[in-house]
């Protein structure tokens, strides 16, 4: 059963705020602004907008399939860090 699906990674891109980070809080993925971060929740950071936005093709839509793969990739990190 993955942790992080597409959903997660389309609320992230789709986010208004350029600083958005998913975030692995209690078994769900959250986007929060990056200043909402506190120390004890940093660790549990999965990806920011900015840095998920450098793995994406060109282009302004993405493909269901593209976004189970980043899904995938950042299931991966959550795996990695323990959950």
């Amino acid at each position: 059963m993955a942790l992080i699906d597409r959903e997660c990674v389309r609320k992230l891109l789709e986010s208004p705020d350029p600083e958005a980070t998913l975030v692995f809080v209690r078994g769900e993925c959250v986007v929060l602004p990056d200043g909402e971060i506190d120390d004890a929740h940093r660790g549990l950071v999965i990806a920011s907008r900015r840095e998920l936005t450098r793995l994406l093709p060109g282009g302004d839509t993405l493909t269901e399939q593209q976004l189970d793969t980043l899904a995938d990739r950042l299931d991966n990190v959550v795996r990695d860090l323990g959950a």
